[in-house]
């Protein structure tokens, strides 16, 4: 059942106390449905008590939102509710689910329609990343829209990280361009560069635990007339206390449901180099090598880059990544 009462008036001040940041004044006030759906995996910020109430997250997407002013939320956890009829009474989609969620085809199909016509956004949270559709293929619709599947999380939400921003994207422009943090990271399979715009990713030679490809943590892309933000953080309660986080979701839904300019367009060479880097650095080698690839064609970087990510199809076996890093570690630094 949608909580749309209870989200918007049951919002528990000391439950959400977090410290304020100023917002600029919205385009609009967007119709939010907050989606925290588990089929899959239950997370801690989306589990509702035992008394009925709204989950951490939910509360706080509400409160996010009346602070702001910037958007409305309905909280459901029930995909099922998701018709063309509802879609019509929405401007942004956000969603923090796992698993095969009960989303018929013919409502899919519509939700692509309503975000390709650009009469709606999209925002995906953490493992809307882990996710997939109750119907044959689709895991693999759900994937094409998002641009990335869940493989693992070899950073855990206690582990130091430091994540990189690169630009100034109006849904990442809160964070600093070096940002030294601890949440739960994940790594894809079926990600493809050139269809997403990485606006923040893991900087390997600073985080302690490395892999040899890049490591996306946020990214927006175009889908027809719509538009498409995700970001791989809020794992944690006190990423959802961050005022910084709190400020990009309320830039997320703002910028989802059409405000500012889009700022969208796929930047895979600059995802190839930080692949590149990434190789590098978890085979010992000094990743400034990169400084000398500048020079390179890009359709070497691109094939690179594209390698590079295939190699997590080898993750779970060290022998066999080794072996296949190898080839590649020696054609890069015989490049540079």
């Amino acid at each position: 059942m949608i909580h749309r009462r209870q989200a918007l008036l049951g919002v528990g001040a000391a439950a959400l106390a977090a410290p304020s940041i100023a917002h600029a004044r919205p385009r609009r006030t967007q119709r939010v449905l907050y989606l925290s759906q588990s089929v899959g995996w239950l997370h801690n910020t989306v589990a509702r008590p035992d008394d009925g109430g709204l989950a951490m997250s939910e509360l706080a997407m509400t409160e996010i939102g009346r602070a702001s002013g910037a958007f409305t939320t309905r909280a459901t956890q029930d995909a099922s509710e998701i018709t063309p009829a509802l879609l019509a009474e929405l401007d942004v989609l956000v969603v923090y689910t796992t698993g095969a969620l009960p989303i018929p085809r013919q409502s899919w199909q519509a939700i692509q329609a309503w975000l390709a016509s650009g009469r709606g956004g999209f925002v995906g949270l953490h493992s809307a990343a882990d996710t997939g559709l109750d119907f044959p293929g689709g895991r693999e619709a759900w994937v094409g829209m998002i641009g990335g599947d869940f493989a693992g999380h070899p950073w855990n939400q206690g582990d130091p990280i430091r994540i990189r921003t690169h630009g100034d994207h109006p849904t990442v422009a809160m964070w600093p361009e070096v940002l030294d943090y601890r949440e739960e990271i994940y790594q894809y399979q079926g990600f493809d560069p050139t269809r997403v715009r990485v606006l923040q990713s893991l900087d390997l030679a600073r985080t302690p635990t490395k892999r040899p490809w890049a490591v996306p943590v946020t990214w927006v892309r175009q889908i027809g007339h719509g538009r498409l933000f995700y970001t791989n953080l809020g794992h944690t309660p006190s990423t959802w206390s961050d005022p910084r986080f709190r400020d990009q979701i309320v830039q997320a839904v703002q910028w989802a449901g059409g405000a500012g300019r889009i700022d969208a367009d796929p930047n895979p060479l600059d995802q190839a180099v930080d692949s590149i880097r990434a190789l590098l650095t978890w085979s010992g080698d000094d990743p400034a090598v990169t400084d000398e690839l500048t020079g390179q064609r890009p359709a070497w970087l691109l094939d690179m880059g594209r390698r590079i990510t295939a190699l997590i199809d080898h993750e779970g076996d060290e022998d066999a990544l080794t072996a296949a890093v190898a080839p590649l570690r020696r054609e890069v630094l015989e490049r540079a």
